[in-house]
């Protein structure tokens, strides 16, 4: 499943738009906060997706029937820039279990790069709904690496990605590797630069939402 959010109507679009804003992205926090918001947009559609079971809630007047997600979800991001939209993930889905995996790009002098993967925390994901949030889907190589490695904790009944912005590139790739990811979008975005940067895009989610780091 391949789902777009900007190919219909929605109040995601204005935070997409400021996110993409290079007047309103000097505005931390907002820019932040933007990246939680449409966390809580894509966890809400996401729900509707889930495992249900009926279970009767006791009011003050009588008892109430209602389903509730009977499955163990997990919820991913790749640090730092993953975090904002983790938080919005967590704000609908509070009872989730959480991963994390610090993933960098490691730039060499000739243009080409290479994803390094420096550290990893992750429950058992056995029979898991695994959610994945990362804002940038470029080149797909980090989300491919990240699922090889939290594959290594066990295997998901089902597995989403969610992203802001995703590349026509990084989208393709990510659906040859792992065909039966389902995969969420703020946006599509048809170029990528030579340094696999995407165009438009919004920038770098992670100097944007916490301030720049020191190149090496």
């Amino acid at each position: 499943m391949i789902v777009n959010l900007s190919e219909q109507n929605s109040i995601a679009n204005q935070f997409i738009a400021e996110l993409r804003n290079v007047n309103i992205q000097t505005d931390r926090m907002r820019f932040r906060r933007n990246l939680e918001r449409l966390g809580e947009v894509f966890a809400y559609e996401i729900s509707k997706y889930l495992n249900y079971t009926s279970v009767e809630v006791e009011t003050p007047l009588g008892i109430a029937i209602t389903s509730i997600p009977d499955e163990k979800i997990v919820i991913s991001s790749i640090l730092r820039a993953g975090l904002p939209m983790h938080q919005g993930f967590l704000n609908v889905f509070d009872q989730a279990e959480n991963a994390f995996i610090s993933a960098y790009r490691q730039h060499h002098k000739d243009g080409t790069f290479e994803i390094n993967l420096e550290y990893v925390s992750s429950p058992n994901l056995d029979d898991s709904c695994l959610i994945i949030a990362d804002p940038m889907l470029a080149t797909g190589a980090s989300l491919d690496l990240t699922l090889q490695e939290l594959l290594k904790n066990g295997q998901p009944s089902t597995i989403f990605i969610a992203t802001a912005i995703a590349s026509r590139n990084g989208l393709d790739y990510i659906r040859r590797r792992h065909p039966k990811v389902h995969i969420w979008m703020g946006a599509l975005d048809e170029e990528l630069t030579a340094k696999s940067y995407i165009v438009p895009g919004l920038g770098d989610a992670g100097d944007l939402s916490f301030g720049e780091k020191i190149q090496e």
